[in-house]
């Protein structure tokens, strides 16, 4: 195939069009961007689940929570976003929006499963449209109850959703998952999962940038009553 094809050359300029290779390539570039931010990692344990965000875009001068990469959506359900902050915002209040309109027709709390299921098709929506990009983001959303235990997914820029024990994605992704095969979290109390997860992120953070960061934490289980809550560790 030749160069002109593998480099793009004008069969990136929207969302539907795709290469003669077969790639979306604006779907790359989006993943590209998602990728490029701090890293990300989810964990489920015995009886909770954990997600920690390594939080690079910090200074002395913002307020202690800006720039927030963990959000409560609905009681039990949580999310972490990695990417373009402006497009994190867009879908953590579609996010908020879905749950809000489930509980309000229905007089109770929306599933993960089924939220997933609608962040999920309304990302994808916006890979079949030139008027339209994909969102630079991907995603992570976590739950537990009584009846089902602990639930982890991930999202990725182009819709697809899977299922995890645990999962990684940002600039020390790769490196995080190796870290994370070494533990057995499905015996980790909640407080076992939120030091092995701080030990994962200083583990995988750049050193050689000599940037600071921030560690934030979220947390769903047994020990907070079945409420997802967002930690902020100050580092």
């Amino acid at each position: 195939m030749s160069d002109e094809y593998s480099k793009g050359a004008g069969f990136d300029l929207c969302a539907s069009q795709y290469a003669p290779n077969g790639r979306l390539l604006q779907l790359e570039y989006a993943a590209r961007a998602a990728d490029n931010s701090g890293t990300v990692i989810g964990v489920c344990g015995k009886d909770s689940v954990l997600i920690a965000v390594e939080n690079l875009n910090i200074n002395k001068l913002f307020e202690k929570d800006a720039n927030q990469r963990i959000f409560n959506i609905d009681g039990n359900i949580g999310m972490a976003v990695g990417g373009l902050l402006g497009d994190c915002n867009i879908l953590v209040d579609r996010a908020r929006q879905e749950a809000a309109s489930y509980r309000q027709k229905y007089e109770r709390g929306i599933t993960l499963e089924l939220l997933c299921e609608r962040v999920d098709s309304f990302l994808h929506a916006y890979t079949l449209y030139s008027a339209v990009r994909p969102f630079a983001l991907s995603i992570m959303m976590a739950s537990w109850d009584n009846k089902n235990g602990p639930r982890l997914y991930k999202i990725e820029p182009s819709g697809t959703t899977t299922g995890h024990f645990c999962c990684s994605f940002g600039q020390g992704s790769e490196q995080a998952l190796s870290e994370m095969e070494k533990f057995e979290f499905k015996d980790f109390p909640t407080d076992q999962l939120v030091k092995a997860a701080a030990e994962i992120i200083h583990g995988v953070h750049d050193k050689r940038n000599d940037k600071n960061f921030r560690l934030d934490v979220g947390i769903v289980g047994g020990q907070t009553k079945g409420k997802f809550e967002y930690r902020l560790i100050q580092q």
